[in-house]
């Protein structure tokens, strides 16, 4: 299917609140039927982020549990994030290993690279198999020590139905990493 829309034409931005994490923009576009509009969004750092689903062995699968602000509550998930000045996406995933669960990588596999609510922010997020893992720790600047919390692959269903599995970045590498298995048999 090919993309012949044309991107609505950006008149003005203009940055309407700033806190220490985040930046939001309004944008005055006009689209090409001559509509104009007035949207907001989260100005994008340019960082990126990653995120990691490690297998501690071919039946394993390592998440952790730490408390999320957003809904006041621990979650259960994979490791995950921001690309540090001067990393790329593969140096980032194995320092968020060592970070949150003790662990470096010596073979680290792209799943896919993906978007969290494009309507409003600009980031991307790569998603990362770690396999082949070793025992590294690294200081990192987590409030409180996370639970690694290892998973029998054999119990996803289990998984699935936890009130406290419910992150959607999470839930996408739990899938990415079944089609990818399925298309090692």
């Amino acid at each position: 299917m090919a993309d012949n829309k044309q991107k609505p034409q950006i008149l003005h931005t203009e940055l309407v609140a700033e806190s220490r994490l985040f930046k939001v923009e309004s944008l005055h576009l006009k689209f090409s039927n001559g509509v104009e509009r007035v949207y907001e969004r989260m100005r994008n750092s340019g960082r990126g982020a990653v995120m990691l689903v490690p297998m501690l062995d071919d039946h394993t699968i390592l998440l952790i549990r730490e408390y999320s602000a957003g809904t006041h509550s621990y979650e259960l998930g994979f490791p995950k994030g921001l690309i540090d000045p001067g990393e790329n996406a593969m140096e980032a995933g194995n320092r968020e290993l060592m970070e949150e669960i003790g662990y470096g990588a010596k073979q680290l596999t792209p799943l896919k690279q993906v978007s969290l609510a494009p309507g409003y922010f600009g980031s991307r997020m790569d998603i990362l198999l770690a396999q082949d893992l070793y025992p590294e720790q690294r200081e990192g600047d987590e409030p409180e020590p996370l639970d690694v919390v290892p998973w029998p692959l054999d119990q996803i269903d289990q998984l699935m139905a936890r009130p406290d599995f419910s992150e959607a970045r999470s839930i996408c590498g739990l899938f990415l990493l079944q089609d990818w298995l399925n298309k090692k048999e």
